[in-house]
């Protein structure tokens, strides 16, 4: 029966992978198209006008991320899989920077963004580690040929 697969790290990280695919692009996208709304969601008081457009120019940088998951997804090169190492690895501490606002009001919403930075460390370890797995397989080597 299919429930009873034997699971490894390789296959939670490329779920993760995919999820990862469709949670940058919806939040990359709702920053763009309903800005306060997003920051509502994430425990954010009313913005400012400027908040609300600095958050907004963060929308085309998530959709980026959405799109080297795909990549990764799709050719799944040791390179993708650095790449997103390095990417991942560059919003460690941007969260957690950005919990230190007053404007998080919401309970949980702090702790929420600490999550999220524990979240990007483990996705960037994982996701280097399994750029080294993938560039120690036989069938990657002589595909890279």
């Amino acid at each position: 029966m299919w429930l009873y697969r034997r699971v490894d790290a390789t296959d939670v990280l490329r779920l993760t992978n995919r999820n990862l695919i469709a949670f940058d692009l919806a939040l990359g996208s709702a920053a763009i198209l309903a800005p306060d709304a997003t920051l509502r969601a994430l425990g954010h008081d009313e913005p400012s006008p400027d908040a609300r457009h600095l958050f907004q120019r963060c929308g085309p940088i998530w959709l980026t991320f959405a799109a080297a998951h795909a990549v990764a997804e799709r050719r799944g090169n040791p390179e993708d899989w650095w790449a997103l190492a390095w990417l991942r690895g560059t919003e460690l501490g941007t969260d957690v920077l950005w919990s230190r606002s007053a404007a998080f009001s919401r309970p949980g919403a702090r702790a929420g963004l600490w999550f999220a930075g524990a979240f990007n460390l483990a996705a960037a370890l994982g996701f280097g580690w399994l750029a080294r797995e993938q560039s120690r397989s036989p069938k990657r080597r002589w595909l890279r040929r």
